[in-house]
């Protein structure tokens, strides 16, 4: 098993977030992190419940915050409609993945991983899930 780090960026390189996750194999693929990165972050949340849902997509029935997302009533988010959303909005280019410095576009491609390679997440438009 390995972990990564995930960082969410801006265009200009400001780092706005950061995750761990973990995945099973070396060969993975871009639509197996974003699946680990967004059931990652809603476990954390559905096990915490903060004031702040600091994830991908923006759960429905939030609003957008300074830093993240604030869950009215902090109930449980769903994390299958959320990697539904995640998932339709890479395909919509709502957001790029870089890996070591390549733009991946077609999230099956298989990717090679280890404890080094950097991933980083821009996000171009708000996105709402479940």
């Amino acid at each position: 098993m390995t972990t990564l780090i995930i960082k969410d960026e801006t265009a200009s390189g400001d780092i706005l977030n950061e995750i761990r996750i973990k995945v099973e194999n070396e060969r993975t693929t871009l639509r197996d992190i974003i699946t680990a990165r967004v059931l990652t972050e809603v476990k954390s949340y559905n096990e915490n419940k903060p004031e702040i849902f600091k994830g991908l997509i923006q759960p429905s029935d939030a609003e957008k915050t300074l830093n993240g997302f604030r869950v009215k009533k902090r109930k449980n988010i769903d994390g299958e409609q959320q990697v539904y959303v995640a998932l339709d909005a890479f395909l919509k280019n709502g957001y790029f993945v870089i890996v070591d410095d390549e733009q991946i576009t077609d999230y099956n491609k298989e990717i090679l991983v280890n404890s080094e390679t950097k991933i980083s997440f821009l996000k171009l438009t708000p996105l709402v899930g479940g």
